[in-house]
C-alpha cells in the first residue's frame, strides 16, 4: 500500500482503529474518519512516522460523506482504497420489541451509511485510471443470524447483497468492491455487549472451533489483503474471519 490513500470509516476504535494502524503501516496514508473524530489516535500514528489524519464525518449523513470525499480528494488527489466499517449495534431485544427509532438509526448509520460512501467512492475511482478497492464491513451475522438482534442482522445481510451487486456493476471498470464478516472480535462494542450480558462471552467462545475470541488486528490484516495486489483477481466476495463459527 505504499504511497497509496485509502479512507476508513469508524477509525477511532475497535476494527477500524486496527485496520486504520494496518494500512498506514503499510505505507499508505490513512483518512481516519468517525463521528468522534479521532485525533488523538492519528496523532499517534504520525508520530511513529505514519501518514494519518483524522476527519469528523457521520456517514448516516449523505452531505457529510460527499465532502469527506471531496476533501480527501482535493488534499491528496486521489482514493485508492476505502474501508466503509462505520457501524452501531442496537440494543438487544425480540424483533417486534424494537423501536421504529431504534430500526431508523440503525439503517441511517449501518446500511444508509455503507452506501453514502460507497456512491462517492465509486464516483471518484470511476474518474482514476487504475481504480480502487472498497471493502465493507459485514459481520457472520450477515450470513448467519442472532437473537435480539434483527435490526443489525438485517442491515449486515443487506450490505453482502449490496456488495455483490456493487461488484458486478463496477468489476470491469477496474473497481474492486468486496466485503469482510468478522465473527466474535474483542472490540469496545463487544465488551459493552459483554458487560451487559456476562454469560454472552463464555456462550459465544463455546460455539466458536478456533475456542478463542478474535483480534481486531486480524481482521485489519484481511482487509489488507482484499485492498491489495495479492487480492487483484477477487470481487463480490464476503470474506468470513470467525474462528470456524460459521462452519457449524
Amino acid at each position: 500500500m505504499q504511497g497509496k490513500i485509502v479512507l476508513v470509516t469508524g477509525a477511532a476504535m475497535g476494527i477500524g482503529l486496527a485496520c486504520a494502524e494496518t494500512f498506514a503501516r503499510a505505507g499508505a496514508t490513512v483518512v481516519m474518519a468517525d463521528i468522534a473524530k479521532p485525533d488523538e489516535q492519528a496523532v499517534r500514528l504520525v508520530e511513529a512516522g505514519h501518514n494519518a489524519v483524522a476527519y469528523h464525518c457521520d456517514v448516516a449523513d449523505a452531505k457529510a460523506v460527499r465532502e469527506m470525499i471531496a476533501w480527501t480528494v482535493k488534499t491528496y488527489g486521489r482514493l485508492d482504497a476505502a474501508l466503509n466499517n462505520a457501524g452501531i449495534q442496537t440494543p438487544q431485544h425480540p424483533m417486534a420489541e424494537i423501536t421504529d427509532e431504534e430500526l431508523e438509526r440503525t439503517l441511517a448509520v449501518d446500511l444508509k451509511g455503507v452506501w453514502h460512501c460507497m456512491k462517492h467512492e465509486i464516483e471518484q475511482m470511476l474518474k482514476q485510471e487504475d481504480g480502487g478497492a472498497i471493502v465493507n464491513t459485514s459481520s457472520q451475522g450477515g450470513l448467519t443470524a442472532f437473537p435480539g438482534q434483527a435490526a443489525y442482522i438485517a442491515c449486515k445481510h443487506a450490505v453482502i447483497g449490496l456488495t455483490r451487486t456493487a461488484a458486478m456493476d463496477y468489476a470491469a471498470k477496474g473497481i474492486r468492491i468486496n466485503a469482510v464478516c468478522p465473527g466474535c472480535i474483542r472490540t469496545p462494542m463487544a465488551d459493552e455487549l459483554f458487560r451487559k450480558n456476562p454469560s454472552l462471552e463464555r456462550d459465544l467462545v463455546r460455539e466458536i472451533p478456533a475456542d478463542r475470541m478474535g483480534r481486531p488486528e486480524e481482521i485489519a490484516d484481511a482487509v489488507l489483503w482484499l485492498c491489495g495486489p495479492a487480492a487483484s483477481f477477487v470481487h463480490g466476495h464476503a470474506l468470513l474471519v470467525d474462528g470456524g463459527f460459521t462452519i457449524h
